[in-house]
């Protein structure tokens, strides 16, 4: 099956190059043509694609998004920030580019804008769970725990099976000295094959 990727991605790119070259024009097969790229990892082409989607079509709120990401995949903070800023200009209900800003403002330590933004990202998508999750981190940086729980709860109600979400819940206890909880949430974090520092596994072994 992996072998078959590359081999249906290159006929994805192919399809769109050919629908450009009939109409160049088109926002949407550029679009399509970076989204073929960006899955074969070639950043640099798949940016340019981007760069013409927009050209075409400049309310294309999901290519800013994707030129957020390839800023973010380069370490470029800033520049993930501004593509998703202009996406939610063009597309103000667009949850995904709020969700985005509000991580970016997380990365950067920015906890109260990170937030505003994240509120904005579950405003219009209540089913958002990175969102939530990324919520859950803001608070819990933010010394709020009781938030943090409450939006880390939210994700796992949306989707329970979500490790990020119960490895956050097992942070917010461990602040609020419940180790038994959080110890069920790490375990459950690592069960679902996420990789919980060792240093927080250690802590909570000696609570067993």
């Amino acid at each position: 099956m992996t072998a078959e990727k590359p081999k249906n991605a290159e006929e994805f790119i192919a399809m769109q190059r050919a629908a450009i070259a009939a109409n160049p024009d088109c926002g949407n097969s550029h679009y399509n043509l970076a989204v073929g790229l960006m899955g074969l990892e070639k950043y640099d082409e798949a940016e340019k694609a981007l760069k013409e989607a927009v050209n075409c079509s400049p309310n294309l709120a999901e290519a800013y998004v994707l030129l957020g990401g390839i800023c973010l995949q380069r370490g470029d903070l800033d520049g993930c920030l501004q593509y998703n800023k202009i996406s939610v200009k063009y597309r103000a209900g667009f949850a995904e580019g709020w969700g985005n800003i509000g991580f970016v403002h997380l990365q950067r330590g920015e906890g109260d804008e990170a937030v505003r933004a994240l509120k904005k990202a579950i405003n219009y998508n209540p089913n958002f769970i990175q969102a939530y999750t990324t919520l859950g981190n803001a608070y819990l940086m933010m010394g709020l725990v009781p938030e943090s729980i409450e939006a880390s709860r939210k994700a796992i109600e949306i989707n329970p099976d979500f490790p990020i979400a119960h490895f956050n819940l097992a942070l917010a206890y461990m602040e609020n000295d419940e180790f038994d909880r959080a110890i069920d949430h790490c375990d459950k974090a690592v069960e679902l094959g996420y990789e919980v520092p060792e240093d927080i596994l250690k802590e909570l072994e000696e609570h067993r």
